[in-house]
């Protein structure tokens, strides 16, 4: 990966939607090119996909928080495996330190999100979790 390529991602993290002939101008670069380029990313897998970022209006309807798991040794892969059917898990991160797993979930109201922590702690081999609810965003540059 080379600069441009570097500045091709940065531009498609800013707006997915950027038309290659946008992308082309922007480069000072012939459309062929930026084409090229965009392909090979894809293929190699450095993109993965082409998707959308909530807005804060759509986010305002939800509220989210972070869970961090300890688990009983050996039961990550049943864990994981129950999680996948809770459809209020967004993302499931293993970690190293304290805690074992670190949960981003989203509930439409704190009574759902109420039941939904119920739900993850109750689960055979959950040893303990600690909830972190997310009041504001105040940097994202998620990619």
């Amino acid at each position: 990966m080379d600069d441009m390529d570097r500045t091709i991602l940065g531009l498609l993290s800013a707006d997915a939607r950027m038309s290659v002939a946008t992308l082309a101008r922007r480069l000072k670069v012939a459309r062929s090119t930026v084409q090229a380029r965009l392909e090979r990313l894809e293929t190699t897998g450095i993109i993965a996909g082409y998707t959308l970022k909530l807005g804060e209006a759509a986010k305002a309807a939800r509220i989210r928080a972070t869970i961090l798991l300890t688990i009983e040794p050996r039961a990550q892969a049943g864990i994981l495996q129950r999680l996948k059917a809770v459809p209020e898990v967004e993302v499931a991160h293993s970690t190293s330190g304290r805690f074992d797993l670190l949960l981003q979930v989203a509930a439409p109201g704190t009574a759902a999100l109420d039941e939904v922590l119920d739900r993850i702690g109750q689960m055979t081999g959950v040893k303990s979790s600690e909830s972190l609810i997310h009041l504001s965003t105040r940097i994202d540059r998620a990619v």
